[in-house]
């Protein structure tokens, strides 16, 4: 039989004031008690200010100890209080091995001696709510997530401001008058970074760039809105965005790049020359691929990639648009054990963090 709120966090309180401090893991096997629902209660409590939520652990509020009949504390209970327990981190990404390698290392740097717990919801999988629930169950006390972006999952995110442990978001951020807005959040400026390639080709003497660009992330997103931003700023020939589609496989992918390197081809017989491409996978496969349609990196054509991931081991090596991956990671840790600490009392943030751009040998111009 499912007992109703009250009766619930009554219980809570009872075992709280009896222990002291207690880890929330072991007040859910005390309580026998689901660790989603415990943290959703926890949260009520805390907002009451009848429970101190800190690393993981509950203590008394400050309503709740005036309340309450004062119990001897157990030594074991003393012991606990004065060590500090340690968080438990759960991280949301949608894929390993390429671009968010960086941002999960720069997490894992700035973690200290919080425990992190990875889930992978892969991109177009729709199963973000699902990992996330699994990271809960595991009794994460704050998440970084990093959920997909899709055009149909972009309106459908207000589930993240229901979740009932803090969290950031990472390489994301919700639209205006989203709930979820209200969540801290660090991403790179890839905006910035997009008028850093621009105002590159600019000086270079190019007054028109094709920009191919994926749009199945918030990151394709903003580089497509900082193009064209970037080329109204610096008084550029704007042109339609080449669509970079996610290939289904392997033969689907290489038909891709071929149609790109055709579509650039047949651009630079109308004049233009300088191409800005999202991402380093699609990028570094094109120079040979020019080369066949008789087209030379940098001669004929000055190509900058966006993510530089491994855009210095292309040949001819690629200027690229650098977003600070580590940095992101490191930064949202370092925010959310702060919120962990702090709670609500700590101010929710955003922060930007600006790109760099790595001058190399593919646009005409070698460091």
């Amino acid at each position: 039989m499912t007992l109703p709120a009250s009766e619930r966090r009554a219980q809570i309180l009872s075992a709280v004031r009896q222990f002291g401090t207690v880890r929330v893991v072991e007040l859910a096997d005390r309580l026998e008690m689901s660790a989603v629902t415990l943290r959703r209660d926890l949260t009520a409590l805390a907002v009451a200010g009848q429970l101190h939520r800190s690393h993981g652990a509950v203590t008394v509020g400050a309503s709740a100890a005036l309340a309450a009949p004062e119990v001897p504390a157990a030594p074991e209970a003393s012991e606990a209080a004065s060590a500090r327990p340690v968080p438990s981190v759960g991280m949301l990404v949608p894929t390993v091995g390429s671009y968010f390698d960086e941002i999960i290392g720069g997490a894992r740097a700035a973690a200290g001696g919080a425990r992190l717990v990875l889930g992978i919801a892969a991109y177009g999988a729709r199963d973000d709510q699902a990992q996330v629930a699994h990271l809960l169950e595991e009794s994460v006390d704050g998440l970084l997530l990093s959920p997909n972006w899709s055009p149909e999952a972009r309106g459908g995110l207000d589930w993240l401001a229901e979740l009932p442990v803090p969290a950031v978001l990472v390489e994301r951020r919700a639209e205006p008058g989203r709930r979820a807005a209200d969540l801290d959040s660090v991403a790179s400026d890839h905006r910035h970074g997009v008028l850093l390639a621009l105002r590159h080709l600019a000086s270079l003497g190019h007054d028109s760039v094709l920009l191919a660009a994926r749009d199945d992330s918030w990151t394709a997103h903003q580089v497509r809105a900082g193009y064209a931003e970037g080329v109204r700023h610096l008084g550029m020939t704007p042109l339609p965005v080449l669509d970079v589609r996610d290939p289904q496989s392997p033969e689907a992918g290489q038909a891709e790049v071929v149609r790109l390197a055709d579509r650039i081809a047949h651009l630079a017989g109308e004049g233009v020359h300088a191409v800005l491409v999202h991402n380093d996978h699609e990028a570094v496969q094109l120079p040979m691929l020019l080369r066949a349609r008789g087209l030379r990196v940098p001669d004929d054509v000055a190509l900058i990639s966006y993510d530089d991931v491994f855009a210095a081991l292309a040949a001819p090596p690629l200027t690229a648009v650098a977003p600070p991956r580590r940095a992101v990671g490191a930064t949202a840790m370092e925010l959310l054990l702060r919120r962990l600490e702090g709670g609500a009392t700590v101010p929710a943030r955003r922060v930007d963090l600006l790109p760099a751009l790595n001058v190399r040998g593919s646009c005409g111009a070698l460091c």
